[in-house]
């Protein structure tokens, strides 16, 4: 029997065929764009900060001695503003007592999820490709992890036939909207039917909207907000990706308090607390003018136009994300079928650095994306303007 590590490594693709452990594509890319001071846009961080007035609370808090435990499950202000925020932004009513969870990002919140609801003999689906957390924390719970296609161009599953993803023994969905790695954006029609399903099944959904306000278009639409979702749906987000302060570790997980209660118990013995100083710097940032968000995700949608014109520059095919902060690049329309083995060489070739789509995958899924690169365009706009111009040098240098 493995072991729980082996389970998680294995989850996320991090095991060689002889069971040997090997390092993630985000370190060796990371390794390689280092050796050849590359551009890398690979890995998912900004470059830099977020709003100072929040930096500044948090300095204050230091400041003023509020750095011991928090409560278990979060400081009241902040579980206050998240429900604030929620009934704001989407119209959901939330009880910050007994409904929220303050969580070490919003990774413990989805490792309290899972780790509390499913377990082996169950299944958690996914949509494929899949952010690699999830096969790792659904492979340490023991659970078994089962996935459905997200089809180019779009990027969504096919409703004809998602039903054969569900099963008697699927325990959870793991919804991410907007996606990473794609930029999708489920619309309403998606959601709903996922919804049907998980009620047909019995399944918990789990949401996992960091990407909430890195939005292009579309309108987000939570699936809490759906008829029949909201006593069976645990929403996770996070102030990592809204305030680019992904270091600071702020996440939050909501829902009906019988499946928040669940959680809890499980996150008490992850991390107890923590971040007990950006907390209420979270709070307040929650609290800002709705122009925050709206400028944000204009400021981003220029920075996703220049990668993208630098792309297309290179000979790729683009697909525009919707939202998030990743664009796709296949790799076919230049004759390259194999974008690991590309995204191997890009570093030393023309000093950028992107991932490969094929490791958020089974191999089944793999197959079926192994011409797609991701790149990461949450850079300062000289930077991605380098990038571009360093991509439109591809074609001349393969």
């Amino acid at each position: 029997m493995s072991t729980p590590w082996q389970r998680t490594a294995h989850g996320a693709n991090l095991m060689g065929p002889d069971g040997s452990l090997g390092v993630t594509i985000f370190e060796e890319i990371t390794t390689l764009a280092m050796k050849h001071q590359a551009i890398n846009l690979g890995q998912g961080f900004p470059d830099e900060d977020g709003p100072a007035a929040l930096s500044r609370l948090a300095q204050e808090a230091i400041a003023s001695g509020q750095n011991q435990y928090a409560p278990g499950k979060g400081i009241l202000d902040l579980r206050t503003a998240v429900a604030e925020h929620q009934d704001r932004f989407y119209g959901i009513s939330l009880d910050p007592e007994h409904e929220v969870i303050i969580t070490t990002g919003a990774t413990e919140a989805l490792a309290a999820a899972i780790l509390a609801l499913t377990g082996p003999g169950d299944e958690v689906l996914t949509f494929e490709p899949f952010y690699d957390a999830y096969g790792a924390l659904i492979g340490l719970s023991g659970a078994t992890h089962t996935t459905a296609p997200l089809l180019a161009p779009d990027f969504l599953p096919d409703l004809s036939t998602l039903e054969a993803s569900f099963g008697s023994r699927t325990k959870m969905v793991i919804v991410n909207n907007p996606h990473n790695p794609t930029g999708t954006m489920f619309p309403e029609a998606v959601l709903t039917e996922i919804v049907r399903l998980a009620t047909k099944y019995d399944a918990v959904i789990v949401t996992d909207e960091v990407y909430e306000h890195l939005t292009f278009g579309p309108r987000h639409i939570p699936v809490a907000t759906l008829p029949g979702a909201a006593n069976r749906t645990l929403t996770i987000s996070s102030a990592g990706k809204t305030f680019s302060f992904t270091g600071w570790k702020i996440g939050w997980l909501s829902g009906p308090a019988e499946l928040v209660a669940a959680a809890r118990t499980v996150k008490q013995f992850l991390s107890y607390s923590s971040g007990t100083p950006f907390q209420g710097a979270i709070a307040a940032g929650l609290r800002m003018d709705a122009g925050y968000f709206t400028d944000a995700a204009a400021t981003l949608a220029h920075k996703r136009d220049i990668l993208g014109a630098g792309l297309r520059a290179a000979g790729f095919d683009v697909y525009l994300p919707q939202g998030t902060y990743f664009i796709n690049a296949d790799t076919s329309a230049m004759g390259i079928t194999d974008a690991t083995a590309l995204a191997r060489r890009l570093p030393e070739l023309i000093g950028v650095a992107a991932i490969p789509v094929p490791v958020f995958c089974h191999p089944e899924g793999a197959e079926r994306t192994r011409s797609l690169l991701r790149f990461a365009f949450c850079k300062q706009i000289p930077l991605l303007e380098r990038a571009a111009e360093r991509l439109a040098t591809l074609q001349e240098k393969l």
